[in-house]
């Protein structure tokens, strides 16, 4: 079959032509249905952690996001989507049937192929940004997107040794070492636990062993940026920093080195050494470099100079990454010091995120200004060498009075926004020159470029799965819930949602979230007795110092704006010893404005389906009168999630002494203008009855003021009937049938018939020629009679129609009215297993039999 083919690579990615080899593949099929694409995700993700490729889980969740959206939602079409796993990265590939759409290919003097605030195409410009290649396939039948993301390189570790340094270059340590050694059994149970993990944490033995790793660990939370602890523990080798949190509720921060080890039996564990953060360099692989053969000529292979830097593998958190980040600047520069700080929102201040070297008293998250003097080296935005601080005093404010005379500091930028200042220092002046400042800041580019743009992907991917999940439910109560359990523990420890009715009410506290459930009631109380926020619309966190002094740690609040109005509030909040990161607040921003809309399309949901109930129910009658030697049951059942008012209706009510009206329709459509033909039905007919009129007469004024509507008219089907009790116990019924399904007679034998012939229905036609049908009700009769909701129930290509009903009808002989009622509903329910999709109403009359004696 002939196809058509378009491949790019992503920008400076080269060819490869080796060949590919697949090694695992995975497939699904979706429909072609909102749900489908979390459906999607889920199943990209699973496959890909199952193979071990947590490094570009978020990228791939994010473009089959995309790229099956426009299948099942823009192009109506079942998605299928197939996983290939080969050497060093795998192959999505999402196919379609909807092969004629246009291509959205780039040509010098057209537009681009894709624009991020369009739809169309937009899935392909992420393929352009994210993919190591990617590609269009076109068939007679389907069409094709592909995308290939690579694993990043990990070399293979080799012996190593660090050079021999002076006695003060060397990492501190305690004066007696710890070192932590725990033992995870294959439930992820602690199964030993030494003294030095006891020391550290002060946990006793009895008290730790057979409790989850998974209590005690605090591990990292940023979206999108780390492996989940269930997710560690089952990987062959893994170090990074978590905390752990210790006998005393705080956190305790470690570096952390698990090895996945099986004993003589075969059974699996992981051994886990953890020391102090502060201590890391006791377990921290060092940079592996690979050793050449000095007698043979190797190529060299190309390295990407970030994994130089840093390490590898990097740290999947943001503050062991910072963290490792400082260390290899000072030993880079062979300096005595180093830091890392990041810079607000604003950027005037800078927040001290990393050290080391430095005394104690720099605490993390102190700020200095972004601009410490008048000229150019004492502002963070521009690169800085400085011979003598002693002579410059006030121009790293960080290393005052720390003995440090030389320093040589740059800036991180994204996109030309200053993001922090990478800085060393040494105890000697002059130290540093300008190659010594090239050096750090080629360094600090690819911090900035590189990690920081992988972390912004995370948090992409986490808004995908939030927006998802946000629209996936229009109540009220369930939108607060989903908001709060998305904010923690990934964004805060905990959270609380203000809701603001009207302008003129005061915020309510609608939901409390802490990531301790025991703490909720204990939040709640200290929360309702601190004044609350003051709602503003300016987007963006602010502090809020009332609930920060009655809870303690930091407090911060984000409006709720949906169609230009605050609608409530989120409130988010730490312990004393932890702050926001910049980055957390601007996706906590972010989130909050999806929350918003979510919240307040489920408001207006809610009032729009108190008021078609409300409307409903004034288009049905109050009750049914009760009939002398009759039994009458009515069943009314609404279809679809009670925001549209129906078009069935049924009404039975006395027109004079001994004779009494009945009614059951069904107007064309739903919503508004049916409601308002069902109201005119219900009350002319009830009007024209009382007047004197018969049936026809009734039907015929009916239709003429149905017509007078004009374009707002509906046409109806409509049984209108006479009911008078007879003095022998039976009843005598006229009826007229315009267009409606026909009443069904049961006699006590079994017997069923139809009890009157279709006539043309009303609100079509002017002059109508109806006329008038008599029958009786013998002791032990039923009249059914129900409408189309009823008839046409269908489940695939089957319906149950008038023969099944009568078929329902001949197994109630004997039963009363209700019971007879009560059986066909049943029996309709169960016919199909999807819910009903049309309005039922079911009215039934019966005579009951003479009792013997009377």
């Amino acid at each position: 079959m002939p196809t058509a083919k378009v491949s790019n690579l992503a920008p400076d990615v080269q060819p490869r032509r080796r060949r590919l080899v697949i090694t695992a593949r995975a497939a699904a099929s979706f429909d072609p249905l909102g749900r489908s694409v979390a459906a999607a995700r889920g199943f990209v993700r699973d496959t890909l952690h199952g193979w071990g490729f947590a490094d570009i889980v978020d990228d791939a969740v994010v473009l089959t996001s995309e790229l099956v959206t426009n299948a099942v939602v823009h192009a109506g079409t079942r998605a299928e989507v197939l996983c290939l796993r080969a050497d060093g990265g795998v192959r999505v590939e999402v196919a379609d049937r909807y092969p004629e759409r246009e291509l959205p290919l780039q040509h010098p003097g057209e537009r681009p192929y894709a624009d991020p605030d369009r739809e169309n195409g937009r899935g392909l410009m992420l393929c352009a940004a994210l993919a190591t290649r990617w590609g269009v396939e076109y068939t007679a039948t389907h069409k094709h997107v592909w995308f290939r993301l690579d694993l990043p390189d990990r070399p293979v570790g080799t012996r190593s040794a660090g050079p021999v340094v002076p006695d003060q270059l060397l990492p501190l340590a305690d004066s007696r070492v710890r070192v932590a050694v725990l033992q995870i059994d294959s439930a992820d149970s602690i199964s030993a636990w030494n003294e030095d993990a006891e020391h550290i944490f002060g946990h006793p033995a009895e008290k730790a062993l057979g409790r989850p790793l998974a209590e005690l660990a605090a591990w990292p939370q940023t979206p999108g940026t780390g492996t989940g602890i269930a997710e560690a523990l089952r990987l062959s080798r893994w170090e990074g920093s978590y905390g752990v949190r210790g006998a005393d509720g705080r956190v305790i921060p470690v570096f952390a080195s698990h090895l996945r080890v099986r004993d003589a039996h075969g059974e699996p564990s992981i051994v886990c050494l953890l020391v102090h953060d502060d201590e890391r360099a006791l377990l921290q692989t060092p940079v592996r470099v690979p050793a050449s053969d000095s007698g043979h000529f190797t190529e060299a292979r190309p390295t990407d100079p970030f994994e130089v830097f840093i390490g590898s593998p990097a740290p999947d958190d943001l503050d062991g990454l910072l963290q490792r980040t400082v260390e290899r600047a000072r030993d880079l520069l062979d300096a005595d010091s180093a830091f890392l700080l990041l810079a607000t929102d604003d950027e005037t201040e800078l927040e001290v995120r990393a050290t080391t070297g430095l005394p104690s008293t720099r605490q993390r998250f102190a700020r200095v200004p972004v601009e410490a003097g008048t000229n150019r080296y004492g502002s963070a935005r521009m690169p800085a060498v400085h011979d003598d601080l002693i002579a410059s005093p006030g121009a790293v404010p960080l290393l005052e009075a720390t003995g440090m005379r030389s320093a040589v500091t740059v800036p991180l930028k994204v996109e030309g926004r200053l993001t922090g200042s990478l800085g060393v220092a040494a105890e000697t002046p002059g130290r540093y020159s300008n190659e010594e400042a090239l050096h750090l800041q080629f360094a600090a580019d690819r911090i900035a470029l590189g990690e920081l743009e992988r972390l912004r992907r995370g948090s992409l991917s986490f808004l995908v799965e939030a927006s998802d999940l946000l629209a996936g439910t229009l109540d009220r109560d369930q939108t607060l819930a989903l908001m709060a359990q998305m904010t923690v523990p990934t964004l805060a420890t905990w959270c609380a949602v203000y809701t603001i009715a009207d302008q003129s009410s005061d915020p309510y506290l609608s939901y409390v979230l802490h990531e301790d459930e025991e703490r909720i009631d204990g939040l709640k109380e200290l929360l309702s007795q601190v004044s609350m926020p003051e709602p503003v619309r300016e987007a963006g966190a602010r502090p809020w110092p009332e609930a920060t002094a009655a809870v303690g740690g930091e407090t911060v609040v984000l409006p709720l704006l949906a169609r230009n109005r605050v609608i409530g509030m989120l409130t988010l909040g730490k312990p004393r010893e932890e702050h926001f990161r910049q980055e957390i607040l601007e996706l906590a921003e972010d989130l909050s404005r999806r929350a918003a809309l979510a919240l307040d399309n489920a408001r207006l949901y809610s009032e729009r389906t108190a008021i078609s109930r409300s409307l409903q129910r004034s288009l049905l009658p109050p009750g049914s009168p009760a009939i002398p030697g009759m039994e009458v049951e009515v069943i009314y059942r609404a279809a679809g999630e009670g925001n549209e008012v129906g078009g069935d209706f049924y009404d039975v009510f006395p027109i004079r002494d001994g004779a009494y009206g009945f009614a059951i329709g069904d107007v064309c459509g739903t919503g508004p203008e049916a409601a308002a033909v069902t109201g005119l039905a219900r009350h002319a007919l009830r009007l024209l009855a009382r007047e004197g009129l018969g049936g026809p007469a009734v039907l015929q004024r009916l239709n003429a003021a149905i017509l007078d509507e004009g374009a707002r008219s509906r046409f109806l089907t409509l049984l209108y009937g006479e009911l008078h009790p007879q003095p022998d116990g039976g009843a005598l019924m006229k009826v007229v049938c315009a267009g409606h399904p026909l009443p069904l007679r049961l006699r006590p034998n079994g017997q069923v018939d139809a009890a009157a012939d279709p006539q043309p229905l009303l609100g079509v036609i002017d002059d109508l020629d109806l006329y008038e049908q008599t029958l009786t009700l013998d002791p032990g009769d039923v009249l059914l009679c129900v409408t189309d909701g009823v008839t046409e129930r269908r489940e695939g290509t089957r319906m149950l129609g008038d023969d099944g009903l009568a078929e329902v009808l001949t197994t109630c002989t004997g039963l009363t009215a209700g019971a007879v009622a009560s059986r066909v509903l049943r029996a309709v329910e169960r016919f199909a297993a999807e819910p009903a999709s049309d309005d039922m109403a079911i009215l039934a009359f019966r005579v009951p039999e003479q009792r013997t004696g009377e």
